[in-house]
Order: C-alpha cells, then sequence, then structure tokens
C-alpha cells in the first residue's frame, strides 16, 4: 500500500462539484436520453432515427453526435462513472481490491437503479434486445475498466498495467454485465440484486463452482 493513512481510514475522495458548464452538458445529455427513451419506448429502437431524437430533444443533431457518437451510445453512456471512481476511493485503505470495487460497484449500481427505476428496466431491455447495443457495451467497459484499474493501482502501489489488477477489474465488470443481461432475458422478475450478489460471490470466493 502506498497510502499512509491508518488501515482502517477510508481513501480521502477525489470528488468535486461539477461546474456550471459540466452541469449544463449532464443536462443536455440527460434531456436528449429522455427524448431517445421514449421515441425507443413509442416506435422501437431501430425505427427511431437520430434526426427524430434530436427533434424531440430540440437540439440539432450534430448536438445529439456530439454527445452520443453512435446511437447506442445514448442507451449505454451515463454519468455513474465518476460516482464509482469516488466511492472506490472512499473505500478503507487496508480493503482487498476485489472487496473494495464489489462495495463501490454494488452501492452506485444501487443509486442509479433506485433513482430512475423505469429507465433503468428500458435500458436493459435495450441491452437484452439489440445486438447493436450490445456488442457496443463491451467497448464501454473497456473504458470503465481502465478507469478503475487506475485507481486500484493508485490504492495497491502496483503499475497500472498490472495484470492481475486489469483481469480484477474485467472480471468484475464482466460479472456484473452476465447478471443484469440474465435476469433482463428472464424477465427482470425479482430482485436484481440476486443474481448481482451471486456473481459477484463467484469473484470473491476465488472462481470456484
Amino acid at each position: 500500500m502506498t497510502s499512509a493513512l491508518p488501515d482502517d481510514a477510508p481513501v480521502p475522495p477525489a470528488g468535486r462539484r461539477p461546474g456550471l458548464r459540466e452541469r449544463k452538458k449532464i443536462r443536455t445529455r440527460r434531456t436528449i436520453r429522455a427524448a431517445a427513451y421514449r421515441l425507443f419506448a413509442e416506435h422501437g429502437y431501430d425505427a427511431t432515427p437520430v434526426d427524430r431524437i434530436a427533434e424531440a430533444a430540440e437540439v440539432s443533431p450534430s448536438t445529439v453526435f456530439r454527445y452520443f457518437p453512435t446511437k447506442e451510445d445514448i442507451v449505454l453512456t451515463d454519468e455513474y462513472d465518476p460516482l464509482v471512481e469516488e466511492a472506490l476511493r472512499r473505500r478503507p485503505a487496508a480493503e482487498p481490491p476485489v472487496r473494495a470495487l464489489r462495495e463501490a460497484l454494488s452501492e452506485v449500481l444501487a443509486q442509479s437503479y433506485e433513482e430512475d427505476l423505469a429507465e433503468a428496466h428500458q435500458r436493459l431491455r435495450l441491452i437484452r434486445d439489440v445486438p447493436t447495443i450490445r456488442a457496443r457495451m463491451f467497448e464501454h467497459n473497456a473504458e470503465t475498466s481502465r478507469l478503475l484499474t487506475r485507481v486500484l493501482s493508485e490504492r495497491t502501489g502496483r503499475p497500472e498495467d498490472d495484470l492481475e489488477l486489469r483481469v480484477v477489474t474485467g472480471a468484475m465488470l464482466g460479472a456484473l454485465t452476465e447478471a443484469m443481461v440474465l435476469w433482463a432475458e428472464r424477465g427482470m422478475h425479482g430482485d436484481l440484486w440476486e443474481p448481482v450478489g451471486r456473481a459477484l460471490d463467484v469473484l470473491e470466493r476465488g472462481l470456484t463452482l
């Protein structure tokens, strides 16, 4: 460990309140996303072009693409990566990396799920039903994995290109994805946290069956 904090002290958060410009960007992104979800529900994903989303959000198509490089990104892009980073930095310095990452991801996933249940369900349905969204999702997971690997590198003193760190973050995100997709495939009945918890348990006990 590189931290000089006591073993039970939380790692100080890196958080900062977003500036005005950043808050405006977040609002615009959410406006576009809300319009897109509404149109996807009414007309279907494939039948909804970006120009119609732009019109519903009262922005130009170029603005949509400035915030979301592809239509799939409208579904997959959110504001939660910085929150996961902060949550991970708040975990106790002596906490094992897998446990710290599990707690951070679980905290933010619960927050995002509870904030807008309907949108969370729609997002999972689209991931389940649209192959191009699932394909793009792996690129998003890779970006998140790099972010979390960097934070774990700071916590552990290992280099960012350390294979074991990359395996831990990649496996954790893969487990979360598989649990949520399975829950969606089974009709989203019951508690989402049951398959999520089981998936993360597999990782914590060392991938034994």
